[in-house]
């Protein structure tokens, strides 16, 4: 019986996996100001929220965006009094409907 030869190549170690439910930041320049997006998937979204565009509630399990303003550097205390939950939709459509 003949034997093949082992490999002595190691793998190359998987991407680094994100906790479900945290989105990457990103800033979104507009004509009201910079902002922080963050994506939530359905998965993590355990509460209900109303969506400043149109003010509709978000149930819970509904992908949306928590977004901030981008000004400066502000405690995580005031970052969470600025935080709002959009529809993607609402959020991309704000400039036509007014800011919030």
């Amino acid at each position: 019986m003949s034997s093949v030869p082992r490999s002595n190549r190691r793998r190359p170690d998987p991407p680094p996996r994100t906790p479900l439910g945290a989105g990457v930041d990103r800033t979104v320049s507009g004509s009201d100001g910079d902002w922080v997006v963050r994506e939530l998937r359905g998965t993590s979204s355990t509460k209900t929220y109303r969506c400043p565009g149109c003010t509709q509630e978000i149930p819970p399990g509904i992908p949306h965006l928590v977004v901030w303003p981008s000004r400066g550097t502000f405690s995580p205390a005031d970052g969470a009094t600025e935080r709002r939950h959009w529809h993607r939709a609402c959020f991309d459509a704000r400039g036509r409907r007014g800011s919030w």
